[in-house]
């Protein structure tokens, strides 16, 4: 089991890392919040080492990721592509569901619910999408950082994360609350199954990287600066995804 998580199997203690990473993401966001984020720019006070991060990380994409995905593409027939994008989609429904349900968001929440009992079950363990395929029940992801935009809190400024890549302070800690939260993730740690949920997280990642291979080629061939592109394609898209625009959780 995960040393750290093992220290926090207890649920309230759980619920208190959950609870002590909230309030620290309100207090920082609120302090940093730039008063022209309404006008849609991006603050980064922290740009110098942004770009020596983003750089890093883009030397580890062109010469693992990336390849990875073009690989996945060519070899991985689209059938297996849909099926591992719909397993891994399932997988996230539990988060999707507690978020769904802290934003007020009962609808979703109900299709979220409904899609992960369906596919679950008749879809062999989510590998087909039967829910959305068959039923209209269309699939939408939302994460600690949504719900914290909803409650009110501010972005704070842009970050980006060692191969996590772009991200915000508010962003950052929310991917830190889903962490402790998920029940996936509790659950293969109860179940001392770190070894498969670090294959569907590679999984994930090398899927997730070939569905956006078109994208930021065109964004790289196109622009003179690419740090900044990156920057504002991730403001765009994070806050359409907090707005539930139709598509904004497509990769």
């Amino acid at each position: 089991m995960n040393p750290l998580r093992s220290l926090l199997r207890a649920p309230r203690a759980r619920l208190f890392v959950a609870l002590a990473l909230t309030l620290t993401s309100a207090a920082c966001a609120t302090t940093t919040q730039p008063s022209h984020e309404s006008a849609g720019e991006i603050s980064d006070p922290l740009e110098p080492v942004n770009r020596q991060i983003f750089a890093m990380n883009l030397t580890l994409d062109t010469f693992i990721l990336r390849p990875a995905a073009v690989g996945y593409r060519e070899i991985v027939p689209d059938v297996g592509k849909t099926a591992v994008r719909n397993f891994v989609n399932n997988l996230k429904s539990p988060i999707t569901l507690i978020h769904d349900i802290a934003q007020g968001e009962w609808d979703r929440a109900q299709i979220t619910y409904g899609r992960f009992l369906m596919n679950t079950t008749l879809g062999v363990g989510g590998l087909f999408d039967l829910a959305g395929d068959h039923y209209g029940l269309p699939y939408h992801e939302e994460d600690a950082g949504q719900t914290l935009a909803v409650w009110g809190l501010g972005e704070g400024p842009y970050l980006v994360l060692p191969i996590f890549g772009p991200s915000n302070l508010r962003d950052a800690a929310g991917r830190g609350i889903d962490w402790y939260i998920d029940p996936v993730g509790i659950a293969a740690d109860e179940a001392d199954l770190q070894t498969a949920s670090y294959v569907v997280a590679g999984l994930n990642a090398v899927d997730s990287r070939y569905r956006s291979l078109g994208q930021l080629d065109a964004v790289r061939r196109r622009s003179l600066d690419f740090y900044a592109a990156v920057r504002s394609v991730y403001g765009q898209r994070r806050a359409a995804q907090i707005e539930n625009r139709t598509g904004a959780d497509a990769d």
